[in-house]
């Protein structure tokens, strides 16, 4: 995939034709478990915490996530569609080839992560928090992700595109490169150091100056 807005590509999750039914929601999820080649289909899985867990080459549809942790998650080959993943806990992960497509995501925590060819996508994400993660080649498409926390990441090649970053968190992460023209950045908390080289609208720029205490005359 070639979002519009840049020339990266990114590389899409690799999942076979066929994949078997794999019914998560009776079992318990342990430490090091791997989970490969199934899809999880229109359950609830509930009340799990581990460590170490991998899921590669899974499709989760229509899934409810409730009081799930499960640090330094492996996810490569995956694509949630249409699930609730709110208020987890996935700090640590490692997040390759993975598409989320319409999911709720609010308040996620995939803090201190490491995220390559990602794609969120019609997802609301309002207060997940990212800080200290490292992204490459991620897309964040018609997202909601009002007072989401960027801090002190490591960005590139990342898009965000026709999204609301209202009131989001980006102290400390550098923005040079990164094109906000289409989005919603009011009350965004970045210094001017991290503002550096961003690519904003004519409105953005005179919002943004006037932080910088400048007095705009007409």
């Amino acid at each position: 995939m070639v979002n519009e807005k840049t020339n990266f590509k990114i590389l899409c999750p690799k999942l076979p034709q066929k994949l078997d039914i794999i019914d998560l929601a009776i079992n318990n999820i342990q430490n090091e478990d791997v989970l490969s080649n199934g899809a999880i289909c229109d359950c609830t899985i509930e009340n799990q915490t581990a460590e170490h867990v991998a899921f590669k080459q899974i499709i989760f549809k229509n899934i409810v996530f409730k009081n799930i942790s499960l640090e330094f998650l492996d996810l490569t080959d995956v694509r949630f569609e249409n699930c609730d993943l709110s208020n987890i806990d996935l700090r640590r992960a490692i997040i390759h080839r993975v598409e989320i497509v319409n999911c709720k995501v609010v308040g996620i925590n995939l803090s201190d992560s490491t995220l390559r060819n990602v794609i969120f996508e019609h997802c609301n994400g309002k207060y997940a928090c990212f800080r200290l993660s490292s992204f490459r080649q991620v897309i964040f498409e018609d997202c909601l992700l009002r007072n989401t926390d960027f801090g002190e990441s490591d960005f590139f090649n990342i898009v965000f595109d026709y999204s609301d970053l209202q009131q989001a968190q980006m102290s400390g992460t550098k923005l040079k490169g990164i094109d906000f023209s289409n989005c919603d950045i009011e009350g965004i908390g970045a210094r001017l150091e991290d503002l550096y080289g961003a690519i904003v609208s004519p409105m953005q720029a005179v919002s943004f100056s006037k932080k910088m205490g400048l007095v705009i005359k007409e």
